[in-house]
């Protein structure tokens, strides 16, 4: 992930570099960013935090995370992102009941009474939940005492403003700028 960061301390610009970094790997989210930029400036206080998504957030499907075949009127699945392997269980137990499913392995799971159609079909996770995951991701990479946020979605870019004081409009719109120029960033890339 290709970070920016715009602050006037050269010796914070490594340190949060590495912050940053470091947060987004430890919460599993670093794969997830194609880029940021982090606008530090503790004198206002004024934080902008814009990250690049390398693919918009959408939902997930059984079929996105798990291989499925059916044989019979029984479906075999292997769960091939094991993050999700609580949800598909979950979904899978509201669906076709405890005793409908049986767990072979941790990744392994038959259902009975089931079609490969039905089963792919099934959300897993939806896409406000991953931007929720993300956005949380971001935040715990802030300051803490940070009261005040504000957030811009579009597409693959997501920008939080953040301040301890109340929000004034040119801190909303150099935030917004920002947020517009990783947007156009995006097309570029």
């Amino acid at each position: 992930m290709d970070i920016e960061i715009i602050t006037g301390d050269k010796y914070g610009e490594d340190s949060y570099r590495n912050l940053f970094s470091e947060i987004m790997s430890d919460v599993g989210k670093a794969f997830q960013m194609e880029r940021a930029l982090l606008v530090l400036k503790p004198e206002v206080p004024l934080f902008i935090f814009s990250v690049r998504l390398r693919s918009e957030p959408a939902s997930k499907t059984v079929s996105d995370v798990a291989n499925v075949r059916e044989e019979g009127d029984v479906v075999h699945m292997t769960i091939t992102d094991e993050r999700y392997a609580p949800d598909i269980l979950r979904e899978l137990w509201v669906r076709y009941g405890k005793d409908g499913v049986e767990q072979q392995t941790r990744f392994d799971i038959v259902v009975g009474n089931a079609s490969v159609k039905d089963v792919n079909s099934i959300v897993v996770a939806s896409e406000e939940e991953h931007l929720k995951e993300i956005i949380g991701a971001v935040w715990r990479s802030m300051p803490e005492g940070i009261k005040n946020r504000h957030t811009f979605i579009d597409g693959q870019v997501i920008t939080i403003v953040a301040t301890e004081e109340r929000f004034e409009p040119y801190m909303l719109d150099e935030g917004l700028a920002h947020h517009k120029r990783m947007t156009e960033a995006g097309k570029d890339v």
